[in-house]
């Protein structure tokens, strides 16, 4: 990152700036910093201004408590602010919430689309995701962070196997730095729910997508966005999971962005069943 803005509570952001053209301001999601959507800031940047910037308690950026959903907001705010006053965004997975969370609280945002927010549409889970919270709240407490990665990525789906060898990995010390903003993720995810009540809010278009390869609960997850949003769009990406490639979310991002007037008739046609 070679640029910093001051948040509302003076926290140093961190964010980097490629190309020309409208700007967008990419978010990203769990675990990850700036770094994680640069690839795709880079596609995006033969034909826009594209921005990435470390969340805060990530990577460059700085973090003041006690947290609150609120400030990421406002962080948000500050970079659209230091980047020419109005942008589009994008966000993955529990990025893609706090985008669509900074949309509904009337930031100069344009357009937003998400990719695979982790809403959970499947049925008895208000406690699994309780349980979690609740889980990772007493290890980070305690200091255990690695801890509450394994928590985190358990709860993604990652098989035991595989976590015991992320642990031993030299990956680990990265993930247990930034282990205390997972709370701030949950905090993002609300009750886990997808929130429709916010999603009436958002005045402008968005566009919710999902890969086809990954699990059918998150392809849910993103047409209930879509349904639930005024002007919502939703597309199914063939051969995609979780981790997206940017070559091929690149030009449906472009199409999106680049549209002019309301949504219907402009933007992405919705998918059919998948």
């Amino acid at each position: 990152m070679d640029k910093k803005t001051l948040s509302r509570d003076g926290t140093p952001i961190a964010y980097q700036r490629t190309g020309t053209g409208p700007v967008v301001v990419l978010v990203s999601g769990a675990m990850s910093t700036g770094a994680t959507v640069a690839p795709l800031a880079a596609a995006l940047s033969r034909r826009f201004s594209a921005v990435v910037y470390d969340r805060r308690g990530r990577g460059e950026s700085g973090d003041t408590t006690p947290y609150a959903v609120e400030r990421e907001v406002e962080d948000l705010a500050a970079v659209i602010g230091a980047v020419g006053g109005d942008a589009a965004l994008y966000g993955i997975s529990s990025g893609g919430a706090l985008a669509l969370r900074a949309a509904a609280a009337g930031l100069p945002v344009r357009r937003v689309a998400v990719y695979e927010p982790p809403f959970d549409v499947r049925e008895d889970r208000a406690a699994d995701h309780a349980r979690y919270t609740e889980e990772l709240e007493r290890a980070l407490a305690q200091g255990r962070r690695g801890d509450a990665v394994e928590l985190f990525l358990r709860v993604t789906g990652l098989a035991e196997q595989m976590i015991v060898n992320a642990r031993q990995s030299p990956m680990w010390p990265g993930l247990e730095a930034v282990a205390p903003t997972l709370a701030y993720d949950d905090a993002v995810m609300g009750d886990g729910t997808v929130p429709r009540d916010l999603l009436a809010a958002v005045t402008v278009p968005v566009l919710a997508v999902a890969g086809d390869a990954g699990p059918a609960w998150m392809r849910e997850a993103a047409r209930q966005v879509a349904e639930a949003a005024p002007q919502g769009t939703y597309r199914v990406l063939a051969g995609q999971t979780h981790a997206v490639e940017p070559e091929v979310l690149a030009p449906v991002l472009a199409e999106f962005y680049g549209a002019r007037g309301p949504s219907s008739g402009s933007g992405p046609e919705p998918a059919g069943p998948d």
